[in-house]
């Protein structure tokens, strides 16, 4: 057996040892809501949700510090997601920022290329910096059009800059999981998953998604879940938001607990 083959089964084995708490698989994004609503949703669901997600609206509503601080002081961790693609010096000045700030996570798209991704492996601090590659909503021919070519191929390149670059992952479609899977020099990588919609809640703006449960199942434990309006706007017979996030919480748990 080759040495490569040795550490992967050892690290298989410390992977399935390893508890991974529901709730850290989920990130709930704060979007489409004033900073009052904001704040109500952080202390209506802080039990629940392992990471709240800043995007551009209230970032550009409260400002981002203000933000970041609203999450850390009701017990949430943050996720500033703001996909910076600019020249690497202004990257840099980015993430050290926010970095200073100690939110949980950062991201970069990767379509700055390898030297602004080089900037955020280096000033990230103790944030972890995640690689934006194709966004969910685009189909394959919008991401031709985008790109000039399939929507897996791009995924892949851009994946691999990230590793080159010494990101600590990518955000990609769930759709993506089992191809980045079989690229061996991709396994550090970490993944935030969008798109996801339980089987109950109806896709919206989603062309590529999967539930929570096939999700783990192509990404393993260690994948990390976007899910928003399937908590924030639950079918009716579903109930409350907490309603919503326990059922995903279940099934979450369920999917795990087949990994384990």
């Amino acid at each position: 057996m080759s040495a490569r083959r040795t550490l992967k089964k050892e690290a298989e084995k410390v992977l399935k040892g390893r508890k991974v708490a529901p709730k850290d698989c989920v990130i709930f994004p704060l979007d489409g809501v004033d900073p009052i609503g904001a704040a109500k949703l952080i202390e209506e669901l802080k039990n629940y949700v392992g990471y709240f997600k800043i995007g551009l609206g209230l970032s550009s509503e409260m400002g981002t510090p203000q933000a970041v601080q609203m999450v850390h002081s009701r017990g949430g961790k943050a996720f500033v997601d703001l996909k910076i693609n600019d020249i690497s010096n202004t990257v840099a000045d980015a993430v050290r920022a926010l970095s200073a700030q100690s939110v949980a996570m950062v991201n970069i798209h990767a379509s700055a290329e390898i030297d602004a991704m080089l900037e955020v492996a280096k000033y990230k601090g103790n944030s972890l910096a995640y690689a934006v590659t194709v966004i969910t909503s685009l189909d394959e021919e919008e991401a031709f059009l985008s790109f000039g070519m399939p929507v897996k191929a791009k995924v892949l390149q851009f994946a691999r800059f990230a590793a080159l670059a010494r990101m600590d992952g990518i955000i990609c479609s769930a759709e993506e999981l089992a191809m980045l899977a079989s690229h061996h020099e991709l396994d550090k990588l970490l993944r935030i998953v969008p798109g996801i919609r339980p089987k109950w809640a109806p896709p919206n703006d989603q062309s590529r998604y999967m539930t929570p449960t096939e999700a783990i199942k192509a990404g393993g434990p260690d994948i990390k879940m976007v899910i928003g309006r399937p908590i924030s706007k639950p079918p009716k017979e579903i109930g409350s938001r907490v309603d919503a996030a326990k059922l995903i919480l279940e099934e979450i748990a369920s999917a795990l607990e087949a990994c384990a």
